[in-house]
């Protein structure tokens, strides 16, 4: 695959992966049966905001990365691949907290309907926690996000270098006789804009008051 085949490739997988694992913070989580302090079962649902708060910002974090992608140089390339490697990691790590204590995710909605804190007490109240795919396919996400930043540090390198366009204005001289004010700047630097001297006819041999050849001239 070409350098920058590849590069455009690894910016899109990186967005793809952010915004799939931003999806995944805006769908349900968990469906859990609580037993009301008062009597009777709740039903509550736990989006991804609340099983997994943080998920958001990681998200965004490559998101941000793979757009700074597109301008940084071959040392800053390796930089933030390192960096999605973190952030992968840490979007793997949260998705699998949240599956491994689903009761404990979700246990700020538990909290709002029921008035019980602690962990203890909601695991007494929750009877059964079913998780939803999402959870799952924000690992994935995570995963492919660590993946992905391995295979930028690895194979960045081979990614063509940004350039830089200069333009550069040639600056010419203007001719006096096409231009009046340059012809202006001639006479004030002692040039004649017709050819000759400014002080020619002053100074030299040309001043008609000088020649021997013309009429009334005294010699």
């Amino acid at each position: 695959m070409r350098g920058g085949r590849l590069k455009l490739v690894s910016i899109l997988a990186g967005v793809l992966f952010a915004g799939l694992a931003l999806l995944a913070w805006t769908q349900p989580w968990f469906d859990l049966v609580v037993q009301s302090p008062q009597g009777g079962e709740l039903r509550l649902t736990a989006a991804g905001d609340v099983a997994a708060a943080p998920l958001s910002a990681l998200a965004l974090a490559v998101l941000a990365s793979a757009g700074a992608l597109t301008i940084a140089g071959r040392v800053f390339r390796v930089v933030l691949g390192a960096l999605q490697v973190l952030l992968g990691v840490s979007i793997a790590t949260t998705a699998s907290v949240a599956l491994g204590d689903p009761v404990r995710a979700a246990g700020s909605a538990v909290t709002d309907a029921t008035g019980v804190d602690g962990d203890e007490s909601l695991h007494q109240l929750v009877s059964n926690a079913v998780a939803t795919p999402w959870p799952a396919v924000a690992l994935v996400a995570g995963v492919l996000v660590a993946v992905l930043g391995a295979s930028v540090v690895l194979l960045s390198g081979a990614w063509p270098r940004a350039g830089r366009k200069y333009s550069a204005t040639r600056l010419v001289a203007a001719d006096p006789a096409d231009d009046p004010a340059a012809a202006w700047d001639s006479l004030s630097g002692g040039d004649d804009p017709t050819g000759g001297s400014a002080d020619e006819g002053v100074d030299g041999d040309d001043d008609p008051l000088r020649r021997p050849d013309l009429p009334g001239h005294d010699r």
